[in-house]
């Protein structure tokens, strides 16, 4: 069987238990779902029955258990209680912009995380190194909503070099640079070490003894053996960054998904946040199931292996 059919019926099973795990933990949440639904408005005993006959509430939980699963496995992720809206055209109209955030912010990451890991790890233990490296631990220690505002006040107000609100491409360059620099900080580090790791390495040596250029050396073989982990990392940031980047949403006015999930939460709409997680959770497979054709792209041993 092709390595790539056993990972699709891997599938099934991470489905099923994230479905699973979402329908319980919802059960738990405290608020009336009904009551949320009418926002507020006083009715009567009859009007909320028949509210939640109308949203299956009534019937025994394992009938609703069954009755989930079944509108999940058909694509059907119903209509939201808040707004009547489905919630498959809710999701569907932020989609755009969490998405464009996330390419942003990791066109931004991948950039900058790459050049301070390459300059640390091909110069390692120097000032080059320690200027790189602390670069890096200031993008992953200060946080998110500090340096969006920062961002915000410096380049946004006091230069008016860029927007901070809109839809265009000049609005997202002041949210971009606020998710880079996280997903930079960590980059940079992975990729140093990868990169000493790899350069002490046999053929290295050998590549050198035969007059390989440097840059040769660098680009042909290190990087192609030290990117593995940091294919890894890059894959799990941007899974997350689909299921919505929130505090960067909330700081720069942004509308996306990370911001509706939060909502969603807060006034208990089961239908729309069963449906953003099995977004996120579809996001995660298949960002996995192209990690795994890029291991063999960047390293033709795992097409090997898997042959």
């Amino acid at each position: 069987m092709p390595w790539y059919v056993r990972r699709l019926l891997g599938v099934i099973p991470t489905l099923f238990i994230t479905w699973s795990v979402v329908f319980a933990v919802l059960q738990f949440i405290p608020g009336d779902p009904v009551m949320l639904a009418l926002g507020g408005t006083p009715a009567s005993d009859e009007v909320i029955d028949n509210e939640r006959r109308r949203l299956g509430l009534d019937r025994p939980v394992h009938e609703q258990y069954l009755a989930f699963l079944g509108r999940m496995t058909t694509g059907d992720l119903g209509t939201s209680y808040r707004t009547k809206q489905p919630v498959t055209q809710m999701i569907a109209a932020l989609v755009a912009p969490s998405l464009s955030l996330a390419l942003g912010g990791l066109l931004v990451g991948v950039s900058l995380g790459i050049a301070l890991g390459l300059l640390a790890g091909l110069r390692p233990h120097g000032w080059i190194d320690s200027s790189s490296m602390s670069l890096a631990l200031a993008g992953v220690s200060m946080p998110s909503f500090w340096i969006g505002m920062l961002l915000i006040h410096v380049f946004g107000v006091t230069l008016e070099w860029v927007p901070i609100l809109g839809d265009g491409i000049d609005a997202l360059i002041l949210p971009s640079i606020t998710l880079g620099l996280f997903l930079a900080g960590g980059l940079a580090r992975l990729i140093r070490s990868s990169i000493i790791e790899t350069m002490a390495q046999d053929y290295i040596r050998t590549a050198h003894a035969k007059g390989l250029s440097a840059w040769r050396i660098v680009a042909k073989h290190a990087m192609r053996n030290a990117m593995i982990p940091p294919i890894t990392l890059l894959g799990v940031q941007f899974a997350l960054l689909i299921g919505g980047a929130v505090i960067t949403e909330r700081v720069f006015a942004r509308p996306g998904l990370g911001a509706l999930l939060i909502d969603a939460v807060l006034t208990k709409d089961i239908p729309l946040v069963q449906g953003l997680v099995v977004y996120t959770t579809s996001a995660y497979i298949l960002i996995n199931l192209a990690l795994d054709v890029i291991y063999g792209v960047v390293d033709p041993r795992i097409r090997v292996a898997r042959a």
